[in-house]
């Protein structure tokens, strides 16, 4: 059921907008006792799921007793990230989400289903986990708030995945990331219906119908000036409004470029981008759009690690991003890969498979990666002042500019905003 929506491309939503259609929403779904909000992490900064879980604390009060941020993978929160996001909602709700260990299985996805689906590149039991406060904690609603915008993973990012994914365990969360990588990311970005998103799907029905979840969704995006844009708000309990949310993301959050760009530079903004577990959204996103033999140029100013876990560094430290046979030859022969096929689909993700060169640029502070480090898992290095210099970032608009040299370059500020493609690269 849609409780409410509001979204087009022409649509500028405020936080009073916001919080006028979340409430509307909230006063159909009647009166609760005790709530649970499930919003991204910081990571997720633009998608303003701290506005709405605000707003969601503003309307119940002591109702809602607890937040759990959907970390996956990724590192807690800090005090400062959940000020900043957060705004006045109480510190105090908020809990830290272990994918290794808070999780409970509420059954499995089967092997011939998720063999049928991914045309047979995977052949395994896929389970269906979450955070055990999910099931346990005695909810009579539980709020999924998030962004719809493309993803490398599943095709388009939230609705269940928000709960399977991003309250899931080690087991699950591997998985489904192996599941795309092998099946091919670039035939899944910028769409809804995908083997991945079909196996939550399968575990949504099978699985979640008893967990009382409502989603509320935003369509977030960067606008020709250059600035971000809340184009949607979409509430509801089933696939429709993922549907609604998706379509609408499509229409602002994808952009057809028409020609393959030869050189694409993108900044990393050091609040969000500290890793290239989540920076290398730069080469995902882009991916499609780029030339054979083009440039991808990041800009990456925080930049410190390359996974947030510190297994995942080891691993990625390890085997580096060079390519899909490279990195399905390392799974087959190393069991501390298939042990962790979250990695082994990320090294797939971060590699341009030789098409096209991978430079990063991050900054000079004692804890920044080296050169070495950079260059030993595959990317090129580049220097950071330099790159300052040559580009001069605060002058350059979204999309192509041409440098005072003449050379025409494509500029993207906010890569996990969108998704670009050349049109014989996206069918």
């Amino acid at each position: 059921m849609i409780y409410y929506e509001n979204g087009s491309p022409q649509t500028s939503l405020s936080r009073d907008d916001l919080k006028k259609g979340l409430n509307e929403a909230l006063d159909k779904l009647g009166e609760r006792h005790k709530i649970l909000a499930v919003p991204p992490d910081y990571t997720r900064l633009p998608s303003k799921a701290g506005e709405l879980t605000e707003i969601t604390w503003e309307y119940y009060g002591e109702k809602l007793t607890d937040i759990l941020p959907a970390l996956g993978t990724h590192t807690p929160m800090t005090d400062a990230q959940i000020s900043h996001m957060f705004g006045n909602t109480p510190r105090g709700l908020f809990r830290d989400h272990d994918w290794r260990n808070d999780v409970l299985t509420l059954g499995e996805v089967p092997a011939d289903y998720i063999r049928e689906i991914s045309e047979g590149k995977v052949d395994f039991t896929w389970p269906a986990q979450v955070n055990k406060l999910l099931v346990e904690g005695g909810f009579d609603l539980i709020l999924s708030i998030g962004q719809v915008v493309p993803h490398e993973v599943v095709g388009m990012a939230n609705y269940n995945k928000n709960i399977l994914v991003g309250t899931g365990g080690s087991e699950g969360i591997n998985k489904s990331h192996y599941i795309g990588a092998v099946y091919g990311m670039e035939r899944m970005m910028g769409r809804a219906d995908t083997p991945v998103r079909r196996v939550f799907n399968y575990a949504t029905e099978k699985y979640l119908s008893q967990i009382p979840i409502v989603y509320v969704l935003t369509v977030v995006g960067v606008n020709e000036e250059g600035i971000e844009q809340t184009y949607g708000l979409f509430v509801g309990d089933d696939l429709e409004v993922f549907d609604r949310a998706s379509k609408l993301s499509l229409d602002v959050n994808f952009v057809m470029v028409e020609k393959p760009l030869k050189k694409v530079v993108v900044w990393l903004d050091p609040k969000e981008f500290k890793s290239t577990w989540l920076g290398n959204k730069s080469i995902y996103r882009t991916r499609m759009a780029i030339a054979d033999d083009g440039e991808l140029i990041v800009i990456a100013p925080a930049l410190k690690e390359f996974g947030e876990d510190k297994e995942i560094d080891r691993l990625i430290r390890k085997y580096g991003y060079f390519g899909t046979p490279n990195t399905l030859k390392a799974v087959s022969e190393n069991q501390e890969l298939r042990d962790n096929l979250s990695a082994a689909a990320h090294l797939i993700h971060g590699s341009s498979e030789g098409r096209f060169s991978i430079t990063y640029y991050p900054g000079k502070g004692s804890e920044n990666l080296t050169r070495e480090e950079i260059e030993s898992v595959g990317f090129g290095w580049g220097d950071f002042d330099e790159a300052m210099k040559k580009y001069n970032l605060p002058k350059l608009k979204e999309g192509f500019n041409i440098l005072p040299d003449g050379e025409e370059i494509y500029y993207i500020s906010s890569p996990a905003l969108g998704l670009w493609a050349y049109k014989d690269r996206f069918e």
